[in-house]
């Protein structure tokens, strides 16, 4: 029989006429071997290995007192301290970032100089400084009085009284965190698609019920993200109170320190094991928060630790049988 002009028979690649047919379901599949990515996990392997037994035997650490300090009083009133703080920067820094965000968003000329002028401000001054200017700020105005401008006061108070280490800390934390989160808000608002805009403003919604309920949380899907390194980041920096006599977590073992001298290793250590207490859950509770926002906006949610964990399990379990069947 001969065959259609342009066809090529090649007799190589024909199977024996006895060769036994094996289904394609029942062959096995090798995966492509990669020994640079072996080597990589095995060098990663060895240098946390001698990590953490230089961690574990070095008498260096002295990780009997690091547990004799961990839990002290003095330690965990600083830590309260340290929550104290991070929690009232956040929510003020947080809303007069929103503010602050709206304003460069406005129409008016005067809003968006004074909030542009406010972030150049606050981010190109150290948070140190800051503090410390606000620590000596009744050096400036001894009294504080509110009452019509240029005109008679109502009433005054004295700004040293007021002015405790606390405020002090909470309104110097506060001004620095509202210019970071300004952009973070502001950015997160121009991501939200502009036909989501046209379509609340062709239904004649209120700015303020587009803004509440249609672009604020879409905004929020980018917003979590950044701003959570940026609580992180407030996180380290209550760290800085402690120049304004206040005794923080980083403050109480930077005391403790001077009297033990002989136990500034441990306690720095403790300091940084609570730090890292602090973020992990920041993470965690980010994962969720995330997770929440993004219904809706993906097909399948992102799967939890656990049931990554039970996944993992399963697949395993099954790699297993197949392996023991071939």
């Amino acid at each position: 029989m001969s065959e259609p002009p342009g066809t090529a028979v090649s007799l190589a690649e024909a199977p024996p006429a006895d060769a036994p047919s094996t289904p394609l379901a029942a062959q096995r599949v090798l995966p492509l071997r990669r020994p640079g990515r072996w080597i990589a996990t095995a060098v990663v392997v060895v240098l946390l290995a001698q990590f953490v037994h230089g961690l574990v035997t070095n008498p260096f650490y002295q990780w009997d007192r690091w547990g004799y300090w961990f839990l002290r009083p003095t330690i965990l009133d600083g830590l309260l301290i340290t929550l104290q703080v991070t929690a009232y920067s956040a929510v003020l820094g947080l809303l007069g970032g929103v503010l602050l965000a709206l304003a460069r968003l406005s129409r008016s000329p005067v809003l968006r100089a004074v909030s542009w002028t406010y972030v150049w401000a606050l981010r190109s001054i150290p948070l140190i400084v800051v503090l410390i200017f606000l620590y000596n700020f009744s050096a400036l105005y001894k009294t504080l009085s509110v009452g019509i401008p240029f005109g008679p006061a109502f009433f005054s108070f004295d700004e040293s009284r007021l002015a405790t280490d606390m405020v002090v800390a909470v309104i110097g934390l506060s001004l620095n965190e509202a210019a970071y989160a300004a952009e973070v808000v502001r950015g997160g608002i121009l991501s939200v698609d502009q036909g989501q805009h046209e379509a609340a403003a062709a239904l004649g919604l209120p700015k303020g019920y587009q803004f509440r309920r249609i672009v604020f949380p879409q905004a929020l899907r980018s917003i979590i993200p950044n701003y959570v390194n940026q609580l992180i980041g407030l996180i380290k920096g209550t760290s800085l109170v402690f120049y304004v006599s206040l005794l923080d977590l980083f403050g109480s073992a930077q005391t403790m320190g001077s009297t033990y001298p002989g136990d500034i290793v441990p306690l720095l250590l403790v300091v940084t094991v609570w730090y890292l207490i602090l973020t992990s859950v920041v993470s965690v509770i980010q994962f969720y928060v995330e997770r929440h926002y993004a219904r809706g906006a993906t097909r399948s949610l992102p799967p939890t630790p656990l049931q990554k964990l039970r996944t993992g399990l399963t697949d395993l379990r099954a790699r297993i049988r197949r392996e023991a069947a071939v």
